[in-house]
């Protein structure tokens, strides 16, 4: 093949202009990234060299060499992995595929345009060269492939690269950086060195730089011809507990993730048993850009008796805990194991299980600790992770109650961090449901109309405000044998709680005002289905509510927002006989026009106050607008 120019994709200029223009703090991050990538290689060779063992040719033990030359200012990152063919070297070093690609760039774009480190969460980490480098060559050949069909790929980063076919006799590829000028420190051993010690200790391939000997003609160190492992290279989660400092823990995690910071809590354990495995399971200290994707792949890397079989294995994590990341690697698993037979394995569903009551402790432990700091851990875990946990709610029954006891909310008497078992602790004497209110917001929920008696007689009910709670609520009926009751649904009812006097006073109301609730109704006709006095109001002149079994205000409003049909019911007002409002409607004899506008305004006001929309807002406007002339 001569050589061909082509040109980068739109995205991949994009990137290559921040990368070049951006990314000048925390350069080093560049080898970690090829060095990742090395590894990254070397394992999908051991895959594929299982059916074909014959890809590994006449080298079987798989390595990467960090090199460099002062005198062509150069940096060399070699690997004797599975290497690309002609057509995979313009496909994957010219485009990227990756659903990450304008999140990255948008990001860069913002505050962070210079933190090198976010360059590896896009699955762009090849072009991190160019923040060091004003041009990299890279020479590939594939394995199988026969060495005069290698490929050199070349670009100064630009609009263009060029490729031409080259001999190469290993299989692997050399990438090698052509270094920007004020860059020579990347030309020391022992800087080297720092950088994969600090990133790359535990990659579970040998990375090896030539020996250095001390040359006292010169005065200097000299590179000797032979070469010398600089990590530790054993797979982190193979050595035992007792061996592994906290930095190495978070360090590793830090190198499966590229989050810049330690994890919040993690757990390491050999599993013996039906199935063997060992886990090493990761809580992130803060939420990733994606985490509201479903569709995601989990963030555990799967391995097969040390030899990596996938990344992302969503099969061995629900996807309520697709945050959590690590590593297991089993023992039984079959090395030539698929996504689809991951669905189906015996042995897999055991991990599953096993993985996701560890995680499940882990949360507990911090949860319930008797260590203030860890409980804060656990707040800080539940504001940002908090609304993909409650989806285990409907999701994993055979955890719920689990689940359930590690879910904090809102309430009337705090604004944070109140669990189920906090609240059933407050129930006054005589309570025996678990009341709570949905809302669009915290606010909304707090100045609910439908709180004013709770408030008024100090009954906590708890404020649900985010998405996910209405579907939550679809599958949680109680706690410890007390019903969660929703305050705006049905006529209140406070039993115990509601004396004698208050319950004869509400009946009697309900007699005196009997006649203007029929004209009220006839007003309202077609947008209310019920009128009634209530005791639930204390300064509200009217509410609305639905009947126990129809779907609240709150989820309706979703539901259309999502373009989706929601089940039509008309709602029921319920009046403050009390209010001086309400008084005067009462006190209007049956000719009085301003009637009916006074209770579409008071129907209006109570959907209002909801958080409802109005149909006619313009009609409500041209109502309210008389009435404050009259």
């Amino acid at each position: 093949m001569d050589k061909q120019t082509h040109s980068f994709q739109a995205e991949v200029k994009q990137i290559l202009h921040l990368v070049t223009h951006s990314l000048y703090s925390n350069k080093e991050i560049f080898l970690r990234e090829l060095v990742s990538n090395a590894s990254d290689a070397c394992d999908k060779l051991r895959f594929e060299a299982l059916d074909h063992p014959q890809l590994f040719e006449d080298q079987p033990d798989l390595r990467i060499r960090v090199s460099f030359d002062e005198q062509a200012r150069t940096v060399t990152i070699s690997d004797n992995g599975i290497g690309l063919s002609a057509e995979e070297a313009i496909a994957h070093l010219g485009t990227i595929a990756k659903s990450g690609t304008r999140e990255f760039m948008a990001k860069l774009e913002g505050d962070q345009k210079k933190d090198a480190n976010l360059i590896g969460q896009f699955g762009v980490g090849f072009y991190s060269g160019f923040i060091v480098a004003d041009r990299i060559t890279v020479e590939s050949r594939r394995a199988g492939l026969p060495a005069d069909q290698g490929v050199r790929w070349s670009s100064e980063g630009t609009g263009d690269f060029e490729v031409e076919a080259i001999t190469k006799p290993s299989r692997g590829t050399d990438v090698v950086l052509h270094l920007r000028e004020g860059e020579d420190e990347f030309l020391k051993t022992w800087r080297l060195k720092s950088v994969i010690s600090k990133y790359s200790d535990h990659i579970s391939l040998p990375i090896l730089m030539r020996a250095e000997e001390w040359d006292a003609d010169n005065a200097k160190q000299v590179l000797k011809d032979e070469w010398e492992p600089v990590n530790k290279a054993s797979a982190l989660w193979t050595r035992s507990k007792s061996e592994v400092t906290q930095a190495e823990y978070d360090a590793f995690y830090q190198q499966i993730s590229y989050d810049t910071e330690a994890p919040l809590a993690f757990t390491h354990n050999r599993v013996e048993g039906r199935s063997e495995y060992t886990q090493l399971l990761y809580i992130p200290a803060k939420a990733p850009f994606d985490l509201w994707n479903r569709d995601k792949r989990g963030g555990v890397k799967l391995y097969v008796k040390r030899v990596f079989i996938m990344d992302d294995a969503e099969a061995l994590m629900p996807v309520y805990l697709r945050f959590v990341k690590g590593v297991i690697d089993s023992a039984d698993l079959p090395l030539n194991v698929s996504r689809e037979l991951l669905q189906e394995s015996r042995d897999v569903k055991a991990i599953r299980e096993g993985s996701t009551k560890r995680v499940l402790s882990m949360l507990e432990s911090l949860a319930n600790s008797e260590d203030a700091g860890e409980r804060d851990k656990y707040a800080r875990f539940w504001t940002d992770f908090g609304q993909v946990l409650k989806e285990g709610v409907g999701e994993d029954h055979a955890n719920q109650e689990r689940l359930v006891k590690l879910l904090r909310f809102s309430s009337t008497h705090a604004d944070t961090g109140v669990s189920l078992a906090d609240y059933v602790s407050r129930l006054k004497d005589g309570q025996d449901v678990i009341y709570y209110i949905t809302a669009d917001s915290l606010s909304a929920a707090k100045n609910s109309p439908q709180l004013e008696i709770f408030r008024k007689k100090g009954i906590e009910v708890l404020l649900l405000t985010e998405r996910v709670d209405e579907w939550m609520l679809s599958h949680l009926f109680e706690f410890e044998g007390k019903p969660l009751q929703s305050v705006a649904k049905g006529a209140v009812d406070l039993g115990d709680l509601q004396d004698e006097e208050e319950k004869k006073k509400a009946e009697e109301a309900a007699e005196q005002f009997k006649p203007v609730l029929d004209r009220l109704k006839a007003a309202l006709e077609g947008r209310a289905k019920e009128v009634r006095v209530t005791t639930r109001l204390v300064d509200s002149p009217a509410c609305v509510v639905v009947d126990e079994g129809d779907i609240s205000g709150h989820l309706a409003r979703m539901l259309k927002q999502a373009g989706q049909a929601a089940p039509t019911s008309q709602p029921t007002l319920e009046i403050n006989p009390d209010h001086a409002l309400v008084k005067k409607l009462g006190g209007l004899d049956a000719a009085d026009t301003r009637f009916g506008d006074l209770a579409q305004v008071l129907f209006d006001q109570a959907l209002l106050a909801e958080g409802g929309v109005l149909e006619d807002p313009a009609a409500y406007v041209k109502r309210v607008n008389a009435l404050l002339l009259g």
